[in-house]
């Protein structure tokens, strides 16, 4: 037994979440105090505010119409997008109950369990029944996700602009607090729903774990489906709209980047919120739900299961309990612990964020597997022989986890921030043109792949080695525990992005640009990293769940040198190249469509390059939603109906390879993708920066080397924030599915090996 009792955890469960909403709600309400009224503000704050001259009331109101258009133009995407979502979610929420009940072929009889066949579960139609309400609170939580997050930075956006008059400091911390906002409502959010559903399911289910956790794994798919679909359309609204902008604007009419001249400018703003932020915020709830899942999954099968112990059996949700109690701590040390003066220190401050925080979780996970974890207890290993396992084998599974996530973050700032030599090779190449900018790009971004895969490697042989695929499980869980942190670090970027922008539109002075643009170029390499920790935890993920399929699907083996597992593994393998390729194009139609419309309005409005007429800034995000909403249902059906084909017609053995070999091309093209694109975006800002003298002797902006960064940048563009951030989805939505519809699949798939 554990020393922890359960109606400990049953307390401090809930009570960590809930400390983390008010911890949310509480940086939001530092953030409030920023006006972007000049009415409102206080003598002595209106006089920092207008240090610019005398037009700085008419700058602030400016800076909040621009606030508004973007929250607006945001706003509507995602109720577009959310209202198609919908239909399509609610087809596939009906597949889900069919499928799942037609096992026992709808029987309200009990059945034998799957695991334990001397004793009785719950008929296939109740957990097809529980399944597909987990299913649709994922999709609820996830919606929740992305929305709050796109609330949260175009509130903040403008305000961060506004603190950037009073110097760095202030403005870094308005964007970080504002990040904070997005961080630990969605961590503590989804631990929050995820034990409310369990013990909402437990009042049917009572002991039947096997039961229950089967059913709490449509929570997992729920988030990812919307995760995958969000990226992918925020991300091909975003990219159309930057390399419109980009093209026209910077290369043909060499003009500032955020100029408001470029009609473009608004949807590309925009595109920073439902891409970047809503996106990602979905996304990462998913890898949260989904490794929470395949843990208590794998766990359901093991000695806590046969004991009922409630408290061993929630040790992923005490993590992410303690997760959210060490980020808090660790986010005072940028917003009140540590003032920020000059530009240099923004980065280095980030940075410390994620090693602050993977220092004390590795204290936190000691102390909860010490009275969380009994003493010894057996796994169940796929029919193979039990495996024993010690509560010090679990605290090295976490850390094993946590640690590598800290690895892949660092080398993905190695290889992204203008600070290190790899991005300034790829600037240094733009003195012969976009060419060879372009093969530095993807030699940097082949090399970045190297340390992280085998970051991935050795947690995956430590975990495995110790606990088999529990361990594998809950490192997931550690490479995710700090996600608060994570989170905050990630969203901090497009929010000081918008930012920029506004100061930018507002004709606000250069140094306040210099300011925003400083902390854009940290935003860079943060999302950057951000995106490292998405991939790393989908592979630990993506195994965990293939470790629980392979358990439900009644494999005792999955055997490479077997035809059909062959087939599986190179199909699979294919997978992520299809889906790059449909995302590429389509973000490659879009911009076609935005700079064609860029060009047209610029050579048809008079007097637009003098700033005489406004453009027309509403066609250009017409022309981004239309896009994003009509391209992002192919390569998104691509994934969700693969997994129920393949499953079908060829059975589980060649859904095993499917899933295998998804896992280990995604993974790599996805690293890849995204250093090559965030190599690129900041090689273009250490030209524009020109702080040293090798960057100025590149520029300044409009120079052939600038131009030549300015095309990497755009190529870059879909390979950081739509191809490269959507393979992770697709690796880890691919394997819960498959869970999910696993014994379906075990009892009437493979029809054609049946002919």
């Amino acid at each position: 037994m554990t020393i922890l009792p359960a109606l400990a955890t049953e307390i401090l469960v809930p009570v960590a979440a809930v400390i983390g909403i008010g911890f949310a709600l509480l940086q939001w309400y530092f953030v409030s105090f920023i006006s972007v009224s000049p009415a409102s503000c206080s003598d002595g704050n209106r006089a920092e505010l207008l240090e610019d001259g005398p037009d700085g009331a008419d700058t602030i109101l400016k800076c909040a119409e621009i606030q508004k258009a973007i929250s607006l133009g945001a706003n509507s995407f995602l109720f577009t997008e959310y209202k198609y979502l919908g239909a399509f979610l609610g087809v596939f929420a009906v597949i889900i109950f069919v499928f799942l009940g037609s096992v026992e072929n709808f029987s309200t009889s009990p059945q034998p369990c799957v695991y334990n066949t001397s004793e009785e579960c719950s008929p296939a139609l109740i957990t097809a029944a529980f399944t597909t309400a987990a299913f649709v609170l994922g999709v609820l939580t996830s919606v929740l996700s992305g929305y709050l997050g796109m609330k949260i930075a175009t509130y903040a956006n403008a305000r961060t602009t506004l603190e950037a008059r009073k110097g760095v400091g202030k403005a870094f911390i308005a964007a970080f607090r504002s990040g904070s906002v997005m961080g630990f409502l969605l961590a503590a959010a989804g631990l929050l729903v995820l034990y409310i559903t369990i013990n909402v399911f437990k009042i049917y289910y009572k002991t039947e774990w096997e039961g229950l956790f089967e059913a709490i794994t449509g929570y997992g798919l729920g988030g990812s489906s919307v995760a995958l679909f969000g990226r992918v359309g925020g991300g091909i609204y975003t990219k159309a709209a930057d390399v419109g902008a980009d093209l026209v604007g910077k290369v043909e009419k060499n003009i500032p980047e955020d100029d408001p001249r470029n009609p473009a400018v608004i949807a590309d703003n925009v595109g920073d919120n439902v891409g970047d932020i809503a996106g990602m915020g979905s996304d990462l709830f998913g890898s949260f739900a989904e490794s929470s899942c395949a843990a208590l999954v794998v766990a359901s099968i093991s000695s806590f299961g046969t004991t009922h112990d409630f408290t061993a059996m929630c040790f992923p949700l005490l993590i992410s309990s303690m997760g959210i109690i060490v980020c808090l701590i660790t986010t005072l040390f940028a917003t009140d612990f540590y003032e920020i003066t000059e530009v240099s220190q923004i980065e280095p401050t980030l940075k410390r964020q994620l090693l602050i925080s993977t220092a004390l979780m590795t204290l936190g996970i000691l102390l909860v597997c010490y009275l969380a974890v009994p003493d010894t207890f057996t796994i169940y290993n796929l029919g193979n022989t039990p495996k024993e396992v010690k509560w010090w084998h679990l605290f090295f599974c976490v850390a094993v986890g946590l640690w590598a996530g800290l690895i892949i973050g660092y080398t993905t700032e190695y290889f992204t921030s203008n600070a290190y030599s790899p991005v300034r090779d790829v600037a240094d190449s733009c003195r012969t043109g976009a060419a060879t900018n372009v093969i530095f790009g993807l030699a940097l971004g082949y090399k970045s792949v190297i340390i992280p895969i085998f970051a991935i490697a050795v947690a995956i042989y430590v975990s495995f080695a110790l606990a088999v695929f529990y361990g594998i499980a809950v490192a997931a869980l550690g490479m995710l525990s700090t996600i608060a942190t994570g989170l905050a670090i990630d969203a901090y970027g497009p929010i000081s992005d918008n930012a920029g922008g506004i100061a930018e539109m507002a004709g606000m002075s250069h140094h306040i640009r210099e300011r925003t643009d400083a902390l854009d170029a940290a935003g860079n390499t943060t999302a950057a990293i951000g995106k490292g920790f998405a991939i790393g935890s989908a592979a630990l993920v993506s195994l965990a769940l293939f470790g629980a399929y392979v358990s439900r699907a009644s494999l005792q083996s999955v055997d490479v040198l077997s035809a059909k597992v062959f087939i599986g593994l190179i199909v699979g393998a294919m997978l992520p190249y299809w889906f790059s390729a449909m995302t590429m194009k389509s973000v490659g139609k879009a911009a076609l469509s935005m700079v064609e419309e860029v060009r047209r309005q610029f050579n048809t409005i008079p007097g637009l390059m003098d700033g005489i007429n406004d453009p027309d800034y509403a066609t250009c995000v017409k022309i981004s939603t239309d896009a994003s909403i009509k391209e992002m249902i192919p390569p998104g059906a691509l994934v969700m109906i693969t997994p129920l084909v393949v499953g079908i017609l060829f059975g589980v053995e060649t859904l095993a390879g499917l899933l295998a070999g998804a896992l280990v091309s995604g993974v790599q093209i996805a690293i890849s993708a995204s250093n090559t694109g965030g190599a690129w975006d900041n090689a273009k800002k250490y030209i524009e920066a020109g702080a040293s003298e090798h960057a100025r002797s590149l520029g300044p902006k409009g120079s052939d080397a600038h131009k030549a960064a300015v095309i990497g940048d755009t190529v870059g563009d879909p390979l950081k924030d739509t191809s490269g951030p959507s393979l992770n989805i697709l690796i880890k939505l691919m394997a819960v599915e498959s869970l999910v519809f696993a014994p379906f699949f075990a009892a009437h798939g493979g029809w054609l090996f049946k002919i």
